[in-house]
């Protein structure tokens, strides 16, 4: 089965991971690989939110985790065609409607070499589940000498199961139990077993006897079956349809006739109840559900109740049937939660190498540039793929978020070049653009103090100690030392939750490129720093605007300082 690719950057995604994601996605796409998904693993910022909608570019979907779930494991499953947006699970299940008759479902069964398949109404809502175990008991239970057996059908589906040709046809769609009488006696006796049955349910196999045919026609039986292909006089056929009986005729002998009826039952009385799981449900929250399952499977379905396919507990032992390309990072810390339960494909990157390993050789670009967005113009570029104007203005606006319009310290004249080139076919003025980003990364002073600090957040891990660095552009700086009291206790209650040795906010004021830096943290790494100080627990950066380049280099010798 091919698989379906999420391309996904870092958790608490700025512009960079954001844009990367969705023109890397576009250029796939471009290559012919159409299963490929953009994704972004957090809540956007006002600034990569602006450019999105300026830019009529759809936004990568959001996956608040890849935890393993149902969807991931489903069998025959398409991710990307069950809901409305890609990325939902698996589409066009194989389902059996309830209506439908045992032989149709059992035919499908074969067809589809399945042990299963979920029963659903008219509208594809999941009802029960027909598996070989219940058609066993279905048969045991009706296929016994001592008792006599009446079976919930219509005449459509007898018609249908037992290929009769219908002479005439009343109410075919009505499903009512009625019980198989064979016609193999004398009149007079028949006449009596038959008014013991209950003519009106009857299904009457006869041959060519005449006699018979007449009695059945004159009780009313429900339907009078005509065996090995016998027909029925002008005579009695106009008697039947005076009366309202049905007349098939079977082109199989009786034994066989009376075989097929059984399967003429519809389906939905025969399913059992086994209750279902949703495709976003956690693997690890019916594992034990699937291992006592029936047929050791259970039914999925959507959100809306609709089957979505099944899941065997053989699956999971399979691959998953997504795999993963990651870019704007390279640390397992800072990627999606449970992206290690899948096969990365990739890692496109500008960033300092983290511990990322793998079982098998992958595709890794890392350059130094200032912008993710750089090398994926530039793979545009080198593969020859035209890059459509939407592509194009968002992968600009990526570049000139990142290096803060070229004016970083992690600017390089690739940054630069592949700005001019985007600049030049997509008509954007890089100075007026670059502008238009500063003001709408501005909205963050309005946003609470834990959006601030989530916003653009990524975790750390030297020397044994995690701690957070989250970024934030402004040209309005003053207004978040003002906010110092709310900024330091979410700060803190960041730290404390996962034992951080420190969690610091980089402010970077785009007017004058300098930075502030607040910081919360254990006294043993605290004591440590010698920045200047402009207040409690926050650090005037002179020319400090880069986490990567500038800032996280100070940080680091702080830390190896705090482990000794």
């Amino acid at each position: 089965m091919e698989k379906t690719v999420y391309i996904i950057g870092h958790r608490n995604p700025d512009t960079d991971s954001v844009v990367s994601a969705a023109a890397y996605a576009a250029l796939k796409h471009a290559q012919g690989q159409k299963r490929v998904i953009a994704a972004r693993a957090g809540k956007i910022n006002p600034q990569t939110e602006y450019i999105f909608d300026r830019f009529g570019v759809s936004l990568p979907e959001y996956l608040p985790d890849l935890v393993p779930k149902a969807k991931y494991y489903i069998s025959g499953g398409d991710p990307s065609l069950v809901s409305a947006h890609p990325g939902g699970g698996p589409g066009k299940p194989v389902t059996v409607h309830e209506e439908a008759s045992l032989w149709e479902a059992l035919e499908l069964l074969q067809k589809d070499d399945s042990k299963v398949l979920p029963i659903v109404d008219r509208n594809g809502i999941y009802r029960s589940m027909l598996h070989y175990g219940g058609f066993a008991r279905y048969i045991i239970a009706n296929i016994t000498p001592r008792k006599k057996s009446s079976f919930p059908l219509s005449l459509n589906h007898l018609a249908a199961t037992i290929h009769a040709q219908p002479v005439t046809l009343f109410n075919g769609d009505e499903i009512r139990k009625s019980s198989i009488v064979v016609a193999a006696s004398y009149t007079a006796h028949f006449t009596g077993h038959l008014e013991t049955e209950g003519a009106e349910n009857a299904l009457v196999i006869v041959g060519d006897r005449w006699d018979i045919q007449k009695c059945c026609i004159k009780m009313k039986v429900r339907a009078l079956i005509l065996s090995g292909g016998n027909i029925l006089s002008k005579e009695l056929i106009e008697l039947a349809e005076q009366n309202g009986v049905t007349v098939l005729i079977s082109p199989f002998d009786t034994s066989s006739t009376a075989m097929l009826i059984i399967y003429s039952v519809p389906v939905g009385t025969l399913g059992d109840a086994v209750k279902p799981i949703r495709l976003h449900d956690p693997v690890r929250t019916f594992r034990e559900a699937l291992s006592k399952a029936p047929s050791r499977c259970l039914p999925v379905i959507d959100n809306d109740g609709k089957a979505a396919g099944v899941i065997f507990e053989g699956d999971l032992i399979k691959e998953p049937n997504i795999d993963v390309i990651m870019v704007d990072h390279n640390e397992p810390g800072q990627a999606i939660e449970g992206i290690e339960n899948y096969k990365i494909l990739e890692v496109i990157d500008h960033h300092r190498l983290g511990n990322l390993s793998t079982r098998y050789p992958i595709t890794f670009i890392n350059r130094v540039v200032g912008a993710t967005c750089t090398i994926i113009t530039n793979l545009y570029r080198e593969q020859k793929i035209p890059l459509e104007k939407g592509i194009a203005s968002i992968l600009l606006c990526g570049i000139l978020a990142d290096t803060l319009v070229l004016q970083s310290a992690t600017t390089t004249e690739a940054d630069t070049e592949a700005a001019e080139y985007l600049s030049s076919i997509t008509g954007l003025d890089i100075k007026a653009l670059g502008h238009d980003l500063q003001n709408a990364a501005n909205q963050v002073n309005s946003l609470s103090s834990e959006e601030l600090i989530t916003t653009d957040m990524k975790e750390y891990a030297e020397r044994g100690f995690s701690f957070t660095v989250s970024q934030i552009e402004t040209d309005n700086p003053e207004a978040l030392v003002e906010r110092r009291t709310e900024i330091a206790a979410a700060l803190e209650r960041m730290r404390a939750a996962k034992d951080h040795l420190f969690s610091a906010l980089l402010v970077t004021d785009v007017t004058v490129l300098d930075s502030l830096l607040f910081v919360t943290g254990k006294k043993s790494f605290t004591s440590h720093i010698n920045f200047p100080v402009t207040g409690q627990g926050i650090y005037v950066l002179k020319e400090v605007v880069s986490r990567k380049k500038q800032l996280m280099p100070l940080l680091a010798e702080l830390v190896e300082k705090a482990a000794e």
